[in-house]
Order: C-alpha cells, then sequence, then structure tokens
C-alpha cells in the first residue's frame, strides 16, 4: 500500500466539506513538521566578510588565529627536517619560514585572492614529496648533514616552483572556473566535509600522546566555548570568543607546572618530547632577529620525478582548498562563492606556493582548515581579524625567540584545538545538506557512497604502505607511485571526485535530478554578476575590479 499524503487522511463530513476544527489541527501540525528554511547566507555570525569588531577585539582575535595556525606551521618542519638531515637550528628556520610566507599569502589571498577570511598556511600534503625527495639516493652522498639539508632543500624548493604553474594556469587562465561552474551543494557536501574529517589523525591522535595535557585541554575548550556562555549570559561574548585563548593559557601553565615539578623525569624521551614545555629545541635553535628571504638556501634544483610527485600535492591543495573557500564563505556569513572567485583564489594559491619554492618553507600552501573552524567557534568572519593575524605572522617570523616561545606549546594542545576546529570545519560541509532532497534515494547513494570510499580507500593505501613498506600501485616507475599514492590519500580529494562524477553522470536527465542536487539554489552564483551580493563579498579593492573584472 503506498503512503498517501497526510492532509488527505482527515475524515470529513456528512456534507463532502472538511471539518473545520480537523483543518485547522492539521494546519498546525503542518506548520510544526516544516523544515528549517534555506539559507543562503548562514544566521548567528556577529561579523561577517565586510564588517569588522572594535580594533582592540581584532588585534586579540588575530592573535588568536596565528595562535591555531602554529600548530601545523611547526608540525611539518618537524616531521620533515630531520629525514632532511637538519637538526633544531635548520628547523627552527624553516618555521620562521614557513610563518613568514603563510603571512604574505594570507594578506595576498584576503587582498587579492577569494577576499575570504581565510590563512594560507603549510600543508600536509605536500609531505610525502618532501620525504620522497628526503629520501632520494644521492643525497646520501653528503656525508655533512647540514649539506644533505641544502641540497634536499634546494631539491624541494625547485619542485614547488614548477609545481605551483599548475594552480596558476588553471586559476589565472579560468580553467579551474569551468570546473567548478559544474559543483552542487550535493557534491560539494563530501569534498567540504572530509576537508575537515579527514585530517582526524591529527585531532585525538596527537592529544593522546599526553593525555594529561591534551584532555584538559579539549575539555576546558568545549566548557568555556559550548556550556558556559548558555551558563551565564554577558553583555558581550568573552569566554566563547576567546576560548581558545584562555583555554591553552590555562592548560599551558599547568603544562609549565608540571614541567617544573618534575612529573616527566624519569618518563620515555617520546613522552618528554610530547609533554614537557621545554623540550621542542625550537628557543635554542631560533635566533634573535632574522629576515628570511628568496633563495636563502642556494639556488634550486630541479629533478622531474619529484616535480611530478609535487604536482600532485599541488592539485590536491587546490581540490581541499576549494572545499575550505566554501566553508569559509559560509562562516563568513557570505554567499556562495562565484566560480570566477574560486578559480581567482586558486591562482593566488598557485602563487603561495611558487613563494613556498622561493622562500624554501619545505612544503607547500594550503588554505588552513583550522582557522576556518575557529571563524565558526569564535563567529566572527571578519576579513580584517584575518589580514591582523598575518601581521603577527610577519612579526614573530622576524623576531624568532619570541615566537619560538609561543611556537613551543605542546603538540597535545594543538591536537585538542583540532578535535574541535577540524570538527567545526566539517560541519560546514554538511550544512550543505540543506540544499538537497535528502528523500531522494539518489541524494542518500551519491552522499553515502562518497564519504564510505573518502574514508576507505585513503585508509587502504596508508595501510597497504604501513604494511609493506610501498604503495598499493607498485611499478617501476617511483614517481608514478608517489604520485597515486599523494592523491588517493587525501580523503576530501577522493570523496570529491566520486560525488563530482556520480553527481554528473547518474541520472542526470531525469526531471527532479536538478533539484534534488540543489543545482537551483547556486545558479545564480555560477557567474559573478547574477547576483549583486558577490559584488559586495569578493570584489577586488582599490578599484581593481575595473581593470579586472570577474568574468
Amino acid at each position: 500500500m503506498r503512503c498517501k499524503n497526510f492532509a488527505l487522511c482527515f475524515p470529513v463530513d456528512g456534507s463532502g466539506d472538511w471539518n473545520r476544527e480537523k483543518m485547522t489541527v492539521a494546519a498546525k501540525v503542518v506548520d510544526e513538521l516544516v523544515p528549517h528554511p534555506v539559507k543562503e547566507q548562514l544566521p548567528g555570525v556577529d561579523y561577517c566578510v565586510n564588517s569588522n569588531p572594535s580594533w582592540a577585539e581584532a588585534v586579540v582575535l588575530g592573535f588568536q588565529h596565528y595562535l591555531v595556525m602554529l600548530g601545523t606551521t611547526v608540525i611539518i618542519p618537524t616531521i620533515i627536517v630531520p629525514y632532511m638531515g637538519g637538526g633544531n637550528v635548520e628547523k627552527a628556520q624553516v618555521i620562521q619560514t614557513l610563518l613568514f610566507v603563510s603571512g604574505v599569502n594570507t594578506l595576498l589571498q584576503t587582498w587579492f585572492g577569494t577576499r575570504l577570511p581565510v590563512v594560507i598556511g603549510g600543508s600536509f600534503r605536500f609531505i610525502v614529496p618532501s620525504l620522497y625527495v628526503a629520501f632520494a639516493q644521492r643525497y646520501y652522498i653528503y656525508l655533512n648533514p647540514y649539506q644533505r639539508f641544502i641540497r634536499t632543500m634546494r631539491a624541494i624548493q625547485g619542485a614547488l616552483m614548477v609545481a605551483s604553474v599548475l594552480p596558476m594556469l588553471l586559476g589565472f587562465l579560468g580553467i579551474w572556473r569551468i570546473v567548478v561552474r559544474f559543483l552542487s551543494p550535493l557534491s560539494a557536501v563530501p569534498l567540504v566535509a572530509l576537508v575537515g574529517l579527514g585530517l582526524y589523525e591529527q585531532g585525538f591522535p596527537l592529544l593522546a600522546e599526553c593525555v594529561e595535557v591534551g584532555l584538559p585541554e579539549l575539555i576546558i575548550l568545549i566548557l568555556l566555548s559550548q556550556y558556559i556562555p548558555y551558563i551565564w549570559s554577558f553583555k558581550r561574548p568573552i569566554y566563547d570568543r576567546f576560548a581558545v585563548l584562555l583555554s591553552v593559557g590555562i592548560v599551558w601553565a599547568y603544562a609549565a607546572l608540571l614541567t617544573a615539578a618534575g612529573a616527566y623525569k624519569n618518563k620515555p624521551l617520546n613522552t618528554q618530547l610530547s609533554c614537557r614545555v621545554d623540550r621542542s629545541g625550537l628557543l635554542s635553535g631560533s635566533s634573535w632577529i632574522s629576515f628570511p628571504y628568496p633563495i636563502q638556501w642556494g639556488q634550486p634544483s630541479l629533478h622531474v620525478g619529484e616535480v611530478l610527485v609535487t604536482l600532485a600535492a599541488a592539485f590536491v591543495a587546490m581540490v581541499e582548498s576549494t572545499g575550505a573557500f566554501i566553508a569559509a564563505s559560509r562562516y563568513g556569513s557570505a554567499t556562495h562563492i562565484p566560480a570566477s572567485v574560486l578559480s581567482r583564489g586558486v591562482g593566488w594559491l598557485g602563487f603561495g606556493i611558487f613563494l613556498d619554492g622561493l622562500f624554501g618553507t619545505g612544503s607547500g600552501s594550503t588554505v588552513s582548515v583550522e582557522n576556518v573552524g575557529l571563524l565558526a567557534l569564535t563567529r566572527v568572519g571578519s576579513r580584517r581579524v584575518l589580514q591582523i593575524s598575518a601581521a603577527f605572522m610577519l612579526f614573530f617570523s622576524v623576531l624568532g625567540k619570541f615566537g619560538a616561545i609561543i611556537a613551543s606549546i605542546p603538540l597535545p594542545i594543538v591536537g585538542a584545538l583540532y578535535c574541535v576546529l577540524f570538527a567545526l570545519m566539517s560541519s560546514a560541509g554538511l550544512g550543505l545538506l540543506q540544499y538537497c532532497n535528502l528523500n531522494s534515494f539518489r541524494t542518500k547513494f551519491i552522499i553515502g557512497f562518497s564519504f564510505f570510499m573518502g574514508l576507505s580507500v585513503p585508509r587502504y593505501f596508508s595501510d597497504y604502505v604501513i604494511t609493506s613498506g610501498h604503495s598499493p600501485v607498485h611499478t617501476h616507475s617511483v614517481w608514478f607511485n608517489k604520485m597515486v599514492l599523494v592523491i588517493f590519500t587525501s580523503p576530501a580529494t577522493v570523496a570529491g571526485l566520486v560525488a563530482f562524477f556520480l553527481d554528473l553522470t547518474f541520472a542526470r536527465k531525469h526531471a527532479s535530478t536538478r533539484r534534488d542536487s540543489g543545482r537551483h539554489w547556486w545558479a545564480k552564483f555560477k557567474y559573478f554578476d547574477k547576483d549583486p551580493r558577490s559584488a559586495e563579498f569578493y570584489s577586488l579593492p582599490y578599484g581593481l575590479s575595473k581593470y579586472f573584472p570577474s568574468l
């Protein structure tokens, strides 16, 4: 028996007219069951992209964003520099350089790129290409570790500079604009959600390296940001807006107290490195004043295989950054990003990767996922706040000792922050489901299958490498094996490609497909001039839109 419409199930009186009393009851029930209306701009945001808090508050919020992005900035050099042959001094120099270039790239992106409140920082997806270079046999002839570090860094620089051509060409020539015009809310859900969920290994596993420090940070952060604002109401949001600063300050002091009291004196070395506040080696390795400059490690070198592997990482960075841009527009209470603006942002991302190679950061760039999550936590999506954050990056990259003090925060504290911030990033993707028809089996299949494959395939590749020592794709071309590994260990890339392909090919000619995918909601944002709000949020500053119109 087929299900009948709810309203038709009510009885009628003897004359054949609807019973008025029961009609009233039915109307009330229907009103209560009406789903939440679709919102093209996220409500509840205190400051959107173009609005700004007071200067004092903006400075504190900018420092908070700087504090959040430090985690990735420290983790990436900590992983790759020892394999390159460098020590604490070289690690501190790479961190300072990465911090400096991140500040420059963030300013360029907020001024001339998408103009969204995003931080452009180091990407975990470039670790595999960097280690591929570091493990190359030709560098083992250098017995001096410093010489090996220099040679390896030069090769990474050359690979990054050449690989940056891909996103610059796709972005500035408008090719990426053509691609993302086919993106629908349905195919964007797995892409955006798995940009955050795909980094789960940097969350609780990092926290668990020192539970007695990481777990209190997670608990205090959740209490300050989620519980206290609802228990005690204040005229101004304090605890929720500055929850990261307050919680990190409390737990960092607690960790310093444990260190001073000798709690880890006789513990294993790994425990001391994770829990103690004086084992990072950054303070002793940093100089008081240091100005990163182009080609500071010497003339870059090139190797075709290394360039191709880095090209794969640059492609992954483009895909993941596209998802992060969509989430940032949501949390900045802006409308959906026009395709031309996304293409423009990818082009400037490619220029940022070129600067990474020019200065020698050891890693390429992408949109910082944790900072997008912080937009949701603070409910402040102001562009000015992120530009102030970039100023902090530039300042502390030059004053090495002062920056090293802040960068020496125990990584389990950072892992606790990631548990919350990556989760908020993922929820931005789930929020796009409001545009889709969730009662459609087509929608259910595409969402479920892309999520499952986005999590399952990267896990398969990672586990295979751990157990066998090489990728499932094991040909005679090592560079090809690494390219496949880079692409298929990115959950967001796998899920996004699967959902994008299925959405374009599965039941394409069916009458309800377009509405089920939510394409009609984003149709007005496909072209820059279709909605007047696009110019409000995404136009270039200083009247440059007149000379560089968005097509």
